[in-house]
């Protein structure tokens, strides 16, 4: 069902955006969405307390009371703020807007509605984005949106109704990522790789940081493993920053649909010229930063003490982002990043004495080289950097694993992680912290690896470079009496061969052909 809803919703949004582009567009169908949501849990709530109302077995018996009573009574706020649950108005409700679609004035109507919700429910303050009066859509394109969205259901139950809000979410970041090209890549991490890097870092209590934060996918995935650990959402603090301000909204709204409490800061900023969060020393961070930016820099950055091993070049900001998750964590803290490849083993300008500094400082913990086609939007190889401010456990070693054969294809153009093979990530990282089973180097995918040992090789942090190659079963044929199987079965082929062109000349030779 949610398969069908996905697809019909995106085949009809490609038919509503011939005046728009995908990077705008987007905007206008999640916030949509969205609206349903809140509106959809609220009618939900409302419907389970008419039912409780009307029990005399049920704590919330109203007694005799009549229809107009209970209809009354329905409008009590704190019945549904009690319960985590957005207090929508009347003229905010979906069927309040659905059945003013084909107005005129309904991108106007939208944005009145998100108005009152904002003023109504101050989780929400400032995050909602209000721009469907100004849409540059042709007359009664907005209502057609209006209708597509109310296709979407999202049931009577609380924690389903986000579970399916989530899919819709993710499916519609990765297809907009797709449509959007390059510019996608800043706003859509794939779930795979989110899931592998919760799983390697397990956040289960303190403060989870996250200085790119997009949509806030990171932060969602952290709930879903504290959840299925046992562990409960309000034992961890989620801190975010985000300069793109409907993203960094975005974010704000997929956080608070789930009653988590976050500060995403005070606006949305440029993480290394305004850090919001200054004096924050997080327990986990989890990013996957633009790759290779290059226009990062600000004079304002020279001398930052951030820059604990070395200033960064202007030109790419990749080693700002390691160091920038180093300087936020507390001394038993760890981080996991995504990056490109290049990161690994690049030498230009400063970026390999600062590697050779941070690696020789024991602050490297893992590496791990990733599939190709992992991303929608981007065919530039990647890798997870996964970093520690002490390690208490495995000093001088770093763990090096090569997943690069380990992506499963699940379209033509796109590759993922399966949750086995995060499993086995998983294990096999938690193996050699000691937490768990027996660690061993296997060849071709992981092998723990001194600090020595990659001085010697310039402080490369290529996992291929030191796992070696995959070992091939021992058939236990000798090697001469395998050679003579193989020039055997050549002259074979070789005298098939000559046969064959022997047949295609006498053919040939009959249509007329000389050789």
């Amino acid at each position: 069902m949610l398969d069908d809803i996905k697809k019909t919703l995106w085949a009809s949004a490609c038919k509503l955006w011939p005046v728009m582009d995908a990077a705008e567009y987007k905007h206008y169908v999640l916030g949509l969405i969205f609206l349903k949501y809140i509106s959809d849990t609220f009618a939900a709530k409302q419907q389970e307390l008419t039912v409780r109302l009307r029990d005399p077995k049920d704590e919330y018996y109203f007694g005799d009371a009549s229809d107009a009573d209970i209809t009354a009574e329905l409008e009590e706020r704190d019945y549904y703020t009690a319960t985590n649950v957005f207090w929508v108005p009347e003229s905010a409700r979906w069927e309040t807007i659905r059945a003013a679609a084909k107005a005129p004035d309904i991108g106007k109507r939208i944005d009145e509605a998100l108005t009152v919700i904002e003023s109504e429910n101050p989780k929400l303050k400032g995050i909602l984005d209000k721009r469907y009066a100004r849409a540059q859509l042709p007359d009664g394109k907005m209502g057609e949106l209006v209708d597509l969205i109310s296709t979407i259901g999202f049931g009577d139950n609380a924690s389903t109704a986000r579970d399916v809000l989530g899919q819709v979410y993710e499916y519609f970041l990765g297809m907009f990522a797709n449509a959007e090209g390059k510019r996608g890549g800043q706003f859509y991490t794939p779930a795979s790789i989110v899931k592998t890097l919760v799983a390697v870092l397990s956040p289960h209590e303190g403060k989870v940081y996250d200085p790119c934060c997009g949509s806030g996918g990171m932060f969602v995935q952290s709930e879903k493993f504290i959840e299925a650990h046992g562990g409960k959402i309000g034992d961890v603090a989620i801190y975010g920053q985000e300069a793109n301000p409907t993203t960094w909204r975005l974010a704000a709204m997929n956080l608070a649909i789930r009653g988590i409490d976050f500060n995403l800061g005070r606006e949305p900023a440029d993480t290394f010229i305004k850090n919001q969060h200054t004096d924050l020393r997080a327990d986990y961070i989890l990013a996957n930063p633009p790759f290779n930016i290059s226009d990062w820099w600000h004079g304002s950055l020279m001398g930052d003490p951030r820059w604990v091993y070395g200033e960064p070049p202007q030109g790419n900001a990749n080693y700002a982002w390691l160091q920038h998750m180093l300087y936020h964590l507390k001394p038993t803290g760890r981080a996991g990043i995504v990056l490109a490849n290049g990161s690994m083993s690049s030498s230009q300008n400063s970026e390999g004495v600062i590697r050779a500094a941070m690696v020789e400082a024991d602050t490297v913990e893992v590496m791990i080289a990733l599939p190709s086609q992992l991303f929608f939007n981007t065919q530039i190889p990647a890798c997870l950097w996964f970093l520690v401010k002490q390690k208490t456990k495995r000093k001088g070693e770093v763990l090096f694993i090569d997943a690069r054969k380990l992506g499963t294809m699940i379209s033509r153009i796109q590759a993922e992680f399966t949750d086995d093979v995060i499993a086995r990530i998983e294990q096999t990282v938690k193996a050699w912290r000691g937490q768990g089973g027996v660690y061993e180097d296997v060849a071709g995918y992981c092998r723990s690896v001194s600090l020595a040992e990659i001085a010697t090789h310039g402080h490369v942090l290529t996992p291929g470079r030191y796992v070696g190659a995959e070992e091939v079963a021992d058939d236990d044929e000798a090697f001469a009496d395998k050679m003579q199987k193989l020039t055997e079965r050549l002259g074979e082929q070789m005298a098939k061969g000559a046969e064959l062109d022997e047949v295609i000349k006498q053919k040939l030779g009959s249509l007329g052909y000389e050789f």
